[in-house]
């Protein structure tokens, strides 16, 4: 938590953040054209948002993308700004995020979260259907498990509906786990991919969630994403089940 209040603490790094915001996916270059200082000073600004975790650098060739991870501010707000707000001031204060598409040889986004757990206990909760269905924040009916390319895991809503599909395409045992993501709500259920990186901690396990080739109009994906994140550390920290769903559904 420290850091991430000494990383919001300067303006430059506000500002990049900002940047990454209204674009996911930046290369130092395109970040330091926006800040009147040296690559230098912004290489060391970007070296504590790391280190803070609220910035996921990704290599691709000979570039480096940088991405903005706003799941520890949302857990920063829940623990720290949330109980002090009240319902009018939490509709005002909503980030609102939109995604641009990008190019296909890199993530559209990344979000990485940590996890007081075992290496076991994760590989579980994200691969077994009875599990997901347990702390996912709109489905408590999942079914399918994740344990070779071509396995299915389908999820319905609580009235019935189909919300969506992830097919297995490449599976490494309790490392990486590529996924064909097949959303079946809005008007666009264009396919697109996600990857689970599982690696362990220096004190629990790390994970990322990587989302490829999103199309612009599945931008909420983005927020559903931090409350699947936010259930499942819940929930495998605590052993409670807390579902955090959106407004509308609560």
């Amino acid at each position: 938590m420290d850091r991430i209040f000494k990383a919001l603490g300067d303006p430059a790094r506000r500002r990049l953040l900002d940047s990454l915001r209204a674009r996911d996916g930046q290369t130092l270059t395109q970040l330091e054209d926006q800040l009147d200082m040296t690559r230098f000073g912004v290489m060391k600004h970007l070296k504590v948002l790391e280190d803070a975790h609220l910035v996921v650098p990704r290599k691709v060739g000979r570039f480096k993308y940088h991405y903005l991870n706003a799941l520890p501010l949302q857990e920063m707000a829940d623990r720290w700004i949330d109980p002090f707000l009240q319902p009018q001031a939490k509709a005002l204060s909503r980030l609102k995020t939109h995604l641009e598409t990008q190019t296909m040889t890199k993530p559209d986004f990344v979000m990485e979260t940590f996890i007081a757990c075992t290496h076991d206990a994760l590989w579980d909760a994200l691969t077994r259907a009875e599990l997901i269905g347990r702390y996912h924040f709109a489905c408590e009916s999942v079914t399918g498990d994740m344990t070779a390319p071509g396995d299915t895991t389908d999820y319905t809503f609580p009235h019935g509906g189909h919300m969506l599909s992830n097919r297995v395409i490449a599976i490494e045992p309790k490392t990486r786990i590529e996924m064909e993501f097949l959303p079946n709500w809005g008007e666009d259920k264009t396919p697109s991919r996600c990857v689970y990186l599982v690696t362990h901690g220096a004190s629990g396990m790390k994970l990322t969630v990587e989302h490829y080739d999103l199309p612009t109009a599945q931008a909420g994906v983005k927020e559903g994403w931090a409350r699947f994140a936010s259930g499942l550390k819940t929930w495998l920290e605590t052993g409670r089940a807390h579902r955090f769903a959106p407004e509308m559904a609560q």
